[in-house]
């Protein structure tokens, strides 16, 4: 397994630069600098990615069964539950294996473990980044059923959204080996937060945009019935508090980790960054975390959905 330093999760080799974490362990006893470590046991990281690959499974399997769920929306919104799924299991084998070789219940070559963590980093590397672009392809499908309503169904076609789910996940698991064989190249580690920066910026420009619209419309719906100011204002911050929410729980799931990437870049063996780089395992359990909150924003908000599930699970008893 990838052991880099008291971080013992896989994708250890976004943890620090291999170069700079003998140094930055001297500066840290040098300077004398105490570090804030927040400890995420396997326990935690278990019951975090069951959770998530429960919740999500349940999403997959209930728009999956569901011929009225075979739409373009509800398609994005099963492959991101299909990528957090992904990223939520490879979690839990990773943990599973940790606990075993711990416990002495699991006994494989070197060889064989370094096999396996780097299947592993590929399927949460490539998942993660398709979580990323399904959560911006959601973002502009519902753009354009606001914008483009009359041609959203001329525009936004199963064929097309099937075309994109494709072209998201070949993409996704290209760049994803591309990432875990040159993670040492400053250039991957830009690439991958320029890559968040440009998802973060489309989802807010997208998202407000559409907030200013719908203000608009109540706006309007508001004169018609001669109660502009108490409608207008009332819809308005209820819209601006859900964005805060839809954008806040993406940037502090998300952030911290592509934090981590950037710093790595800019400052590896600065003693500040290293006490950073020691809270790598809250980054990934932040992420999983937003595996978990994903469905509840995404999916379970649809009537129609929550219906489909409350059959799936009926049936399933």
């Amino acid at each position: 397994m990838a052991v880099q330093g008291s971080q013992r999760r896989l994708l250890g080799s976004l943890n620090s630069t291999p170069t700079a974490i003998p140094q930055l362990g001297l500066a840290a006893n040098q300077t004398g600098a105490r570090c804030l470590e927040v400890s995420i046991s396997d326990g935690l990281f278990l019951s975090l990615g069951l959770v998530s690959l429960v919740e999500n499974a349940l999403v997959v399997a209930t728009i999956a069964k569901n011929r009225n769920l075979h739409s373009p929306m509800y398609c994005f919104i099963c492959c991101l539950a299909l990528s957090d799924l992904l990223v939520s299991g490879s979690n839990v084998l990773e943990t599973a294996v940790i606990l075993l070789l711990e416990a002495g219940a699991l006994v494989a070559r070197a060889a064989v473990l370094q096999q396996l963590d780097n299947v592993i980093d590929v399927i949460t590397c490539s998942s993660m980044l398709s979580s990323l672009c399904f959560l911006g392809a959601i973002a502009v499908d519902r753009y354009i059923s606001i914008f483009y309503a009359l041609r959203y169904h001329s525009i936004v076609t199963l064929p097309r959204a099937r075309r994109a789910v494709a072209a998201i996940w070949v993409a996704s698991v290209v760049f994803s080996t591309l990432f875990i064989a040159y993670y040492d190249h400053v250039a991957v580690l830009l690439c991958l937060v320029v890559f968040f920066l440009a998802m973060l910026v489309l989802m807010a420009v997208l998202y407000v945009h559409m907030l200013a619209r719908a203000c608009q419309h109540a706006q309007g719906i508001a004169r018609l019935h001669k109660r502009q100011r108490p409608v207008h204002q009332g819809f308005g911050l209820k819209g601006a508090v859900t964005l805060t929410i839809l954008l806040g729980i993406f940037f502090l799931c998300w952030g911290p980790f592509f934090l981590h990437l950037t710093l790595i870049v800019l400052c590896p063996e600065h003693p500040t960054c290293g006490c950073i780089f020691k809270n790598f395992n809250l980054f990934l359990a932040l992420i999983i975390c937003n595996a978990i909150i994903d469905p509840l924003i995404y999916a379970f908000h649809s009537q129609e959905l929550r219906r489909m599930l409350k059959e799936v699970l009926t049936c399933s008893w």
